[in-house]
């Protein structure tokens, strides 16, 4: 299971340094106002969260079918209520900037989610005899 989270830590490292690079080219070629100066923060909230809510997964895949299940559901219920109470604080807190904030916001999280539902499949998919990865 150790193995299996850093493995995990270290492409969702990778994959993070490939959006903060795309962001990168982004901020350059696009006007200023388009991108959040809290964008730095959100890839930092978002690998956190990712790396909390595939802990909780890979204990749960050691026990039933069951609790797998009910703890993927739990984790994803939880993130939603986390993630709509940080884009509604920070749209309030902050109006001008309310409008770049969530569609990056809405970015990261379609790019974090699509990753980390791939890893967890990828972890939990029974492997094959014939099967060469890994």
């Amino acid at each position: 299971m150790k193995s299996a989270y850093i493995k995990y830590l270290r492409n969702l490292l990778i994959f993070s340094a490939v959006l903060g690079f795309t962001a990168m080219i982004i901020h350059f070629i696009l006007p200023k106002t388009s991108l959040t100066p809290a964008l730095p923060f959100l890839f930092a909230f978002f690998i956190s969260t990712s790396l909390l809510s595939f802990y909780y997964l890979l204990q749960s895949t050691q026990k039933r079918f069951i609790k797998f299940i009910n703890t993927y559901l739990l984790t994803i219920l939880i993130k939603l209520f986390v993630y709509a109470g940080v884009m509604v604080s920070y749209a309030f807190m902050n109006r001008a900037d309310a409008i770049a904030f969530m569609l990056g916001f809405f970015i990261l999280y379609l790019c974090y989610t699509i990753f980390e539902a791939a890893s967890i499949i990828k972890y939990t998919q029974p492997s094959t005899p014939g099967d060469k990865a890994s």
